[in-house]
Formats: structure tokens, C-alpha cells, sequence
């Protein structure tokens, strides 16, 4: 199967769907790459340019159908702390080092790192060891962290 382009989450029908593939968090930024499906067989995923691929998103086929990705349970860091106000600083020492982030209101993910478990604790944070499908900020120079099917272009950016 040759996937040409995607659609993000809610703008494909399930009806639509022929297979799923399971990707984790490294593997989800590409323009060209072989991955197993669910079923056995294979998505050679080839697009124009790189794209980030988001859980839920369809990778659509030649002949119309819809291969589902979903994200792969990765060995990730729940973070949380005592109030905002904790949160908030252990989110800054946490981007200060660059490093992914995926926040979720109350607690954050990142992966799982021995140094930086041991850093927010020093911070007052806790730190709950989980596997769970990583899907982390995009960052402010990534378009606003959504994609779309470019056949759909109908304004400029």
C-alpha cells in the first residue's frame, strides 16, 4: 500500500478505513517511511514533505482508502506537583533543556529519563512512571501545530 497524503483526526470518514498502523513518537514525523500495519501487511507512507502524523490521523491510499495511525504506547514520565504554581516552573526547567513535553492540564508527559526524573523531584514535582501514546507540544515555529490536506488549500498561510 503507497499512502500520498493525510487527513487529520475528524476529517475522514471511518467507513474509509483499511488498515491501522502503530507508531511511536520518533517515527511520527516523516515524509518517506516503510511501517507494518495491524493486519501484516505494509504502508510505504510517501508524501511531498514531512509531516507530523497525530493519533487518529489517515494516511490516505492510491486508491481512496485510509490506513488509521495510532500512537504507540512509549515508557513516559506523569508529572505532576502540589500546585500550578510548581507545574508551571518544572514546565520551564523542562523547556529550558529542550526537551518534549506533552501537557495535560493537570500533570505532564515526558519520556522516560532517569536525570530528569530525578531533576523534578529535586523541584517538588512527583513522578509516576506510565506507558501511554506520547504526543507532545509542537513547538511555536511549527505551523500551529495542525496539518490538512493540501489538495483542500483554498487561503494562504
Amino acid at each position: 500500500m503507497r499512502g500520498t497524503s493525510v487527513l487529520a483526526k475528524g476529517e475522514w470518514e471511518a467507513a474509509r478505513e483499511v488498515d491501522c498502523v502503530l507508531v511511536d513518537y520518533d517515527r511520527r514525523h516523516r515524509r518517506r517511511i516503510l511501517l507494518p500495519t495491524v493486519s501484516g501487511a505494509g504502508l510505504l507512507l510517501d508524501l511531498p514533505q514531512a509531516v507530523r502524523l497525530r493519533d487518529g490521523d489517515g494516511v490516505v491510499l492510491e486508491d481512496g482508502g485510509v490506513v488509521r495511525v495510532r500512537a504507540r504506547a512509549e515508557a513516559l514520565l506523569e508529572i505532576h506537583a502540589h500546585d500550578d504554581g510548581d507545574l508551571i516552573r518544572i514546565a520551564w526547567h523542562l523547556g529550558n533543556r529542550h526537551l518534549p513535553v506533552q501537557l495535560l492540564g493537570e500533570f505532564i508527559r515526558i519520556r522516560a529519563d532517569h536525570v530528569i526524573e530525578e531533576m523534578v523531584e529535586g523541584l517538588g514535582g512527583h513522578v509516576e512512571h506510565v506507558a501511554a501514546p506520547f504526543d507532545p507540544e509542537a513547538g511555536a515555529y511549527s505551523g500551529g501545530g495542525h496539518h490538512h490536506h493540501h489538495g483542500d488549500d483554498d487561503h494562504e498561510h
